[in-house]
C-alpha cells in the first residue's frame, strides 16, 4: 500500500512505539490519528507530529469509544486505510506471591486490554476499511498488531502479559485469512526490549544491563526501528498473516 494520502489510526500513540509509528507514517505522507487515553500527552504528540494530525481519546476495550473515534476519523479524513495497534499494558505479577495467588481480575485486565482490545479495534477498523475502494495494488486496508517476544519466552512474573501477547500472535493468521476476501492484510510485530517510557524509570545501570543482553546490536531497540518495520509492512503487499520478531536475536531467559 502506498502511504501518501492514506489515513492511519494509531492506538497507544501518545508515547513509545505508537508515537514512533505515528511520526513515521506522517512523514511518509499519511494523515494520522493519535488514539490514546492520555489527554495530556496525546494532543501534544499530535501537535508535534504535524498540523494535520489529530488526537482522539480512545479506550481500546470499550466498543463505543472505538466506534466513536473511528467515526470521527472517517468524518475528518473520509477513510481509514491503516491501523497500527500499539496500546497495551504490562504489569508484572507472579501466580503465587507472599500476598497469595495472583488476583484473577489482575490477569483478566491484562488480557482485556492487550488481547481483547486488539480484537475490538481490529474488527471495527476492518469494517471501516471494507468500505474503501481498492487502491492500485488491490488493497483496502492494512492492520498491524503488536505482540511481543514474551509470547514465546515469557519470563517469571509475566504470565498475564505473555498469555495476552501469545493471543495476539495466534490471532494474526486467522484474522488475515478472515479478512483476505475484503483485501485487508494483517501482520503482527513481536518486539524485544525497546527504549520506551516503560523502561525509562529504570536506573541507567539496569537499562544498560538489559541492552547488553541482546546478542546484536547489544542495546535496547529504538522505537524508530519498530516504526520502520511497520512502514515496510504497510508498503509491502505480500506481507500477510505473519508474526515478525524484532529483537536483535534475543531469546529471553526465565528472569
Amino acid at each position: 500500500m502506498q502511504i501518501p494520502s492514506k489515513t492511519a489510526f494509531v492506538t497507544g500513540a501518545a508515547s513509545g512505539l505508537g508515537a514512533a509509528c505515528a511520526r513515521a507514517l506522517a512523514a511518509a505522507g499519511a494523515s494520522v490519528v493519535i488514539a490514546d487515553r492520555d489527554r495530556e500527552a496525546g494532543p501534544a504528540q499530535a501537535a508535534a507530529i504535524s498540523p494535520e494530525a489529530v488526537f482522539l481519546e480512545t479506550d481500546v476495550t470499550d466498543p463505543a469509544s472505538v466506534e466513536t473515534a473511528l467515526s470521527q476519523t472517517r468524518d475528518r479524513f473520509s477513510r481509514i486505510d491503516i491501523l497500527v495497534h500499539c496500546a497495551g499494558i504490562a504489569p508484572p505479577g507472579r501466580i503465587l506471591s507472599k500476598d497469595g495467588p495472583l488476583p484473577l481480575d489482575a490477569f483478566a485486565r491484562v488480557v482485556n486490554v492487550n488481547l481483547i482490545g486488539s480484537f475490538n479495534v481490529s474488527r471495527l477498523a476492518a469494517a471501516a476499511m471494507a468500505l474503501n475502494t481498492p487502491d492500485s495494488s488491490g488493497e483496502r486496508g492494512v492492520i498491524v498488531l503488536t505482540s511481543s517476544i514474551a509470547a514465546f519466552e515469557g519470563q517469571i512474573g509475566q504470565c498475564a502479559y505473555a498469555a495476552s501477547k501469545a493471543g495476539v500472535a495466534g490471532l494474526t493468521l486467522p484474522m488475515a485469512r478472515d479478512l483476505a476476501r475484503h483485501a485487508i492484510r494483517v501482520v503482527a510485530v513481536a518486539p524485544g526490549i525497546f527504549d520506551t517510557p516503560l523502561l525509562a524509570s529504570l536506573p541507567d545501570a539496569a537499562r544498560h544491563s538489559l541492552g547488553e543482553s541482546v546478542p546484536f546490536p547489544p542495546r535496547l531497540g529504538d522505537p524508530a526501528e519498530f516504526a520502520a518495520l511497520v512502514r515496510h509492512i504497510v508498503e509491502n503487499p505480500y506481507l500477510n498473516g505473519e508474526v515478525i520478531r524484532l529483537d536483535g536475536a534475543l531469546r529471553m531467559a526465565p528472569r
